[in-house]
């Protein structure tokens, strides 16, 4: 056998179930040992978009994804994907074929290409090592949680790879949390009065714990925006921290005398550049990985330890519940002010263009509950991430790490391949929809019952609305209007163009039809203003 097949066969036999890419010379046989192995293999448009799909799939599924690719132009067209799967720490193993000779046009350092975008490099130097190589890949993405560019030199594919058995490498028990670290944690939220629990990626699967331990300290509930949908119905939930919070929510943020991180990074974006910390609030991170602990933001202290594992730690040791800062009137306050659609609105809907809280509030009540949500970035954003309710944190799907455009439909193809028994919902800006477009293809050659939403204002919205006040020169930035439903329907898609909630009848004809192809919906929306939560994320540029 090939070392080519070996590695492939390889990563099959140890739970690769799937591999996104674009095939050429370099990776046709080590995709296909996968194949041979039982993985399924998803056929993108672009290098860029299977990175993205394959990101996706992996958080989505809690598995280690592969992304295949050529060598040379197929590692870089897909390095803005890798960026964003290693800065979000997402478990992927990227098969990049190689060569060596400096005098080959497919030669670039591949090497530093991956550890300048953060990922993990490793090379299959020689045919003995192939297995070993690749097992170390796998495993290093799985239990490190990295993505990881395996690299593959043409000449090494090539030679014949000795038998050799896989290695066996148990996924490592979760460390239990640092005793003086649980201590202070502990004496901490006895002591607090207006408690804020804020949940991260890391938490996802740790809702019970949290909870209980929210209930017997009297914490609010909130999430950082990847982890959103993890408290969906809990009454004492906030929904997301930062850029994204309702008023509600960053008021009763701001007012916390102790907020607690859970598998949260506490970033700029969570934390509003820090003022959704009150300055006399106690701020805590819960981490598994203590490197991770105070980067964004100073801490009073942290503690190393899985989340769920620390909440139930932490809830034997502090007992009986206390109120701490839930009271009948944060209650109705949340009951009455907790969704941003609830917050009253001056609606600014034209007869040609329709504005886009209302649409997004009427796409709320059509669409299915059980949903999968994914956005692209741009000045639309937070209008699906907010206004789109998602059933809980498998529901929401959100690749904003790496900050770039072009990413939310190859991200709804990856979430909806994970999540196949949810309606698959992509919501999109003109600018990203146009940069991926070839990827509506992919939507339509899977078969899936997706909805894409088109947020559509003919600009780069973020920076008509950033330069726009200082009277700079906007047509760098502002294009001719776009009949993108006439390009869906050229790829197969329902499409239709909205300017008014009577345009959306179509979108209930589709949802009460078999739904046999998918859906565009080009939303002509009005863009006379910038969205709420732009102001704060241009703070951060």
């Amino acid at each position: 056998m090939i070392v080519a097949r070996a590695v492939g066969q390889t990563l099959a036999e140890l739970g690769v179930d799937h591999v996104f890419g674009v095939v050429g010379s370099g990776n046709f046989h080590v995709t296909n040992a996968l194949i041979d192995g039982g993985a399924r293999f998803v056929a993108a448009r672009h290098e860029g978009g299977a990175a993205t799909m394959a990101d996706a799939y992996a958080r989505m599924s809690d598995t280690v994804a592969a992304l295949s690719v050529h060598q040379g132009p197929g590692l870089t067209n897909a390095l803005t994907g890798i960026a964003e799967a290693a800065k979000s720490r997402t478990p992927l193993v990227v098969l990049a074929a190689d060569v060596t000779e400096t005098k080959s046009n497919f030669y670039v350092d591949q090497d530093a290409l991956a550890t300048s975008v953060g990922a993990v490099a490793m090379r299959v130097e020689s045919a003995d090592e192939a297995v070993a190589t690749a097992a170390r890949a796998y495993f290093t993405a799985r239990d490190d949680r990295r993505t990881v560019v395996l690299n593959l030199p043409l000449a090494v594919q090539a030679a014949e790879a000795p038998d050799a058995l896989v290695p066996a490498h148990p996924r490592p028990a979760d460390s239990p949390p640092d005793e003086a670290g649980l201590a202070l944690l502990v004496e901490a939220l006895v002591r607090a009065r207006r408690p804020v629990f804020i949940a991260g990626r890391g938490s996802r699967g740790a809702r019970d714990a949290l909870v209980e331990l929210g209930d017997a300290c009297g914490a609010l509930l909130a999430t950082s925006a990847v982890a959103r949908g993890l408290f969906r119905d809990n009454p004492w939930a906030l929904d997301v921290s930062g850029g994204f919070a309702t008023p509600l929510a960053a008021e009763l943020i701001s007012g916390a005398d102790l907020i607690v991180g859970w598998g949260c990074v506490l970033n700029m974006w969570t934390t509003r550049h820090g003022k959704l910390i009150g300055p006399d609030a106690m701020l805590v991170q819960v981490d598994l990985v203590r490197a991770a602990l105070g980067v964004h933001r100073e801490i009073s202290f942290g503690v190393v330890g899985d989340v769920a594992a620390t909440a139930r730690a932490v809830t034997e040791v502090v007992g009986r519940s206390r109120p701490g800062y839930r009271s009948e009137d944060v209650r109705a306050s949340i009951e009455a002010r907790g969704r941003w659609r609830d917050v009253a609105y001056d609606d600014t809907s034209t007869a040609e263009h329709i504005d886009p809280r209302t649409l997004t509030i009427a796409l709320d009540d059509m669409l299915p509950a059980e949903r999968v949500v994914s956005v692209d970035s741009g000045n639309f954003m937070g209008y699906p991430s907010m206004f789109l309710s998602v059933p809980d944190e498998r529901g929401f799907c959100f690749t904003q790490a790496y900050q770039s455009i072009g990413l939310g439909l190859a991200t709804a193809i990856g979430a909806a391949l994970a999540q196949p028994d949810r309606l698959p919902v992509a919501a999109l800006g003109d600018g990203g929809t146009l940069m991926s477009v070839a990827e509506l293809d992919t939507v339509r050659r899977l078969g899936l019952p997706m909805v894409v939403i088109v947020y559509n204002d003919d600009a780069y919205g973020a920076e008509v609305h950033y330069f726009g006040p200082d009277g700079h020169d906007l047509s760098t930035v502002r294009f001719p209007s776009t009949d993108i439903a006439a390009i869906g329907r050229g790829f197969g898609f329902d499409a239709v163009t909205v300017r008014g909630l009577a345009d959306l009848a179509a979108v209930r004809t589709w949802l009460d039809g078999p739904r046999a192809t998918p859906l565009l919906i080009d939303a002509k929306v009005t863009a006379d203003r910038g969205s709420w939560w732009l102001e704060e994320a241009f703070r951060g540029h």
